[in-house]
């Protein structure tokens, strides 16, 4: 298997948000990462949702 075909900018980006060693990342099948970049735009979705309620719980108390 060759390694993955992105950018040193992006392997080292995905490297940190992900959490895992960068040799590690670049020998990763595509398909596993391809899973975990859709589990991070997931969460990257969720996570301003909830601020923004947050935020709207604040204000309505004010």
């Amino acid at each position: 298997m060759r390694p993955l075909q992105i950018s040193p900018e992006t392997a080292v980006t995905l490297s940190k948000q992900l959490g895992v060693p960068l040799e590690q990342l670049m020998h990763m099948p595509q398909h596993i990462l391809m899973q975990k970049i859709a589990e991070l735009a997931k969460n990257d979705k969720a996570e301003p949702q909830s601020e923004q309620e947050s935020e709207q719980g604040r204000s309505e108390n004010s």
